[in-house]
Parts: structure tokens; C-alpha cells; sequence
């Protein structure tokens, strides 16, 4: 799988590691609630988007396993964002919510375009 991300626009590349980062970052905050949830989100979503590659390919239904692992996370972040504070946490909290908020914008669509039919190469 990365080998097609490789071949996609920088941005894309980019945006990609950027949140590779993001949730990566989990384990520097493991004491809070919201650190272990995005580890555990993380690891499903490595693990089923994994598993939809090997059967569907690089297609637009990989959105499926964000969908699937990073809306509960999101409405669980949003939820708990009170209590983020500042400092690293909160910073890393708040980017990652939106950052996820984000990409489940364009996940959304992408899973909604591959069950219309667009069943290519993402």
C-alpha cells in the first residue's frame, strides 16, 4: 500500500504522514483516556484497512476502516475536548480531532462514491 501512496500528489503524501504522525503521537500521552482510545482506534484502523486492501485494492472503499474506527473517536474527542487543557496534550489533542474531523469529511465520500459504483483506483 505504500508504494501507491507514494505515487499520489505531495499534498496527498503529506497529509497522509501528517496523520500517521498524529495518531502515532498516542503513545507520548498514554495517562489520558483519549490517548489510549486514539492508540486502540489506530492500531483497528491499521489492521482493517490492511485487510481492505488485501481484498479491494488501493480503492476508495479504504475510507471504510477511518469511517468505521475515526467517527466514534472523533464524537468521543469532541466530547471530551473541555477537558483537554493546554500544553502538548491539549495541542495534540485538538489537532488530532480536527485533523480526523477532517479526513471523515472526504472518507465519507469516498466509501459514498465506491457504493455508487466508483469502484477504480482511489
Amino acid at each position: 500500500m505504500l508504494d501507491h501512496i507514494l505515487d499520489e500528489p505531495l499534498w496527498l503524501e503529506l497529509w497522509i504522514f501528517w496523520m500517521v504522525i498524529l495518531n502515532s503521537a498516542s503513545i507520548f500521552f498514554l495517562r489520558r483516556a483519549e490517548a489510549r482510545w486514539t492508540l486502540a482506534a489506530w492500531l483497528g484502523n491499521l489492521f482493517t484497512m490492511n485487510r481492505l486492501f488485501e481484498v479491494f485494492g488501493y480503492t476508495r472503499i479504504l475510507g471504510l476502516s477511518h469511517v468505521l474506527w475515526w467517527t466514534p473517536l472523533v464524537v468521543y474527542l469532541f466530547r471530551r475536548r473541555a477537558s483537554f487543557g493546554e500544553g502538548a496534550f491539549g495541542g495534540w489533542a485538538r489537532w488530532l480531532a480536527l485533523t480526523l474531523a477532517a479526513s471523515l469529511v472526504v472518507d465519507y465520500l469516498d466509501v459514498a462514491r465506491w457504493a455508487l459504483g466508483e469502484r477504480g483506483p482511489a
